[in-house]
């Protein structure tokens, strides 16, 4: 069969007679605002189909080299927790592969679909092409069972990143993994990175993504000020009651889950990475999750904190970090004679994954036997500062958007400025931007609850020489402003990373127009 590398083709495997290419074209046409509700129709957007998309890739640094693979995705039968799990993955695993390239290198990739319902892969934290973005609607049309398609573009800084699923709560199953790209001017001193995917997992063993979100949409009103005698929390079906965090500023999290894992294993058999003594690990952690943040570290020894969602941080030696859902954060631990483990606690919900950092000697320890509690300097991403090699240059903003947070869980009715998104209607309430602009946006959360905030196609600076990132902790009743340069045209998806605000509402769009 003869495939095209054009980017927005669908194949499907047994039709080869229709023009796909219309049909993608014709598919993001019907995005631009014709109607009342639908955005401002008077504005002329910059549609992913837009030259102006194909001129930007084109001006960005190019080694040459491919990168080619193809991910799959179906049904697979995963052993977790010691038993055979039904769920979905990419190449027939719970742990998909990690995809690793230069900064200028091509990635192509190709999705073959042997689900029976429509996908997509969503490429977090990058500054692509917006015809790769893989936001069903707004970016492409959705990949429908039985299709291929062919995702291809530049890789354009270097960081530790993730690919997702981007349709409804396909990424709770494991529809994700690791992307990372590699810097040819790297400083950092290191011997190893190990990549780290953690992530609380239901699907298979209690319920499915779908029954929870269909449980908590209506509403956990009748369940609030719930919680244990002793302060902790108390799950109620597949919900959950009075976990709380201090350092998130309340609420931890509103779903039960049985299980967390550490690369797609759990506490009865944890992964175990291999050093020397002395050697310099580079921690790639990814907060792939849905509803939880996870405490990190290493008893009785501090990490040294280098990046945070990809970008260099002026390094900061901590007792533990929190990473929030769509986060990443990369650190440096030295590896000790024995075996280490590096803890991941469930941030207010007492319960935990971790993995070993092992140098051959000595006996592994049991989960019994480690600490509950990491305590000290805890840091998050959005709290460190960008090194001084990534500071956004100064420039006076251009326009500012204001993001309040709203919504609550007595209706689990989130959304942003008052309004529920709807894909139906994407550009309705519309956050617009131009081309060459220094954007402010300031998230303001007026709800009782943390929400990591994410924006597509662009990283933005934390304050005026905070960290640079993607996605940032916003605590209740706190306002977080950050900055982006508009360098990058098309439409592109803010959203809350909590899987199930963002598909109760929490959800806008940045609007390029002309």
């Amino acid at each position: 069969m003869n495939k095209s590398t054009a980017p927005f083709e669908v194949n499907r495997r047994s039709v080869l007679g229709f023009s796909v290419v219309t049909a993608a074209t014709a598919a993001l046409a019907a995005c631009t605002p014709t109607k009342p509700g639908a955005g401002n129709a008077s504005v002329t957007r910059i549609l992913p189909t837009d030259p102006l998309v194909a001129q930007t890739e084109a001006n960005r640094v190019a080694t040459g080299k491919t990168i080619s693979k193809t991910l799959t995705t179906s049904p697979v039968s995963a052993t977790i927790a010691g038993k055979k799990t039904p769920t979905w993955g990419y190449n027939g695993s719970l742990v998909a592969p990690t995809l690793r390239g230069q900064v200028g290198d091509q990635l192509a990739v190709t999705v073959q679909n042997d689900l029976d319902e429509s996908t997509t892969i969503h490429w977090h934290g990058l500054a692509l092409r917006n015809n790769a973005d893989g936001v069903p609607k707004v970016s492409q049309k959705a990949i429908g069972a039985g299709q291929d398609y062919d995702y291809t573009f530049k890789l354009p800084h270097p960081g530790t990143y993730w690919y997702h699923s981007h349709l409804e709560m396909q990424r709770e199953r494991a529809l994700y993994g690791a992307l990372i790209i590699e810097d040819p001017q790297e400083t950092l001193e290191y011997d190893k990175d190990w990549v780290i995917v953690l992530d609380d997992w239901l699907d298979g063993v209690s319920a499915t993504p779908d029954e929870v979100l269909k449980e908590v949409s209506k509403g956990m009103g009748s369940m609030e000020g719930m919680g244990h005698d002793d302060g902790g929390p108390m799950k109620m079906g597949n919900l959950l009651m009075g976990a709380t965090s201090d350092f998130l500023g309340g609420d931890a999290g509103d779903i039960a889950y049985p299980l967390h894992l550490f690369n797609g294993q759990d506490t009865k058999d944890p992964e175990t990475f291999k050093a020397k003594p002395g050697e310099r690990i580079r921690l790639r952690i990814i907060n792939a999750s849905a509803d939880t943040a996870y405490r990190v570290g290493v008893p009785n020894q501090q990490l040294s904190v280098t990046h945070t969602d990809g970008f260099p941080v002026k390094h900061v030696k901590a007792d533990a970090v929190v990473v929030g859902m769509g986060e990443r954060i990369d650190a440096i631990l030295v590896a000790k004679e024995g075996y280490t483990p590096l803890i991941a606690l469930a941030e207010g919900k007492n319960q935990m994954t971790y993995g070993l950092l092992s140098t051959g000697i000595g006996d592994a320890p049991s989960a019994d036997k480690l600490p509950r509690k990491l305590e000290g300097k805890v840091v998050d991403g959005g709290q460190l500062a960008a090194d001084p090699s990534v500071n956004l240059p100064s420039k006076t903003v251009d326009r500012t958007h204001e993001l309040r947070l709203t919504g609550g869980m007595e209706k689990f009715d989130w959304g942003i400025n008052g309004h529920r998104f709807d894909l139906a209607s994407p550009y309705e309430n519309a956050f617009d931007i131009k081309k060459g602009e220094r954007v402010e946006v300031k998230f303001v959360n007026d709800t009782q609850m943390w929400h990591p905030m994410h924006i597509h196609g662009h990283t933005f600076q934390v304050g005026d020489e905070g960290a640079r990132k993607d996605t940032v902790i916003v605590r209740p009743g706190d306002t977080m402003s950050v900055y982006f340069d508009a360098d990058n045209p098309g439409q592109w998806l803010t959203h809350c990373h909590n899987a199930y605000h963002a598909e109760r509402g929490m959800m806008g769009v940045f609007s390029y127009i002309k």
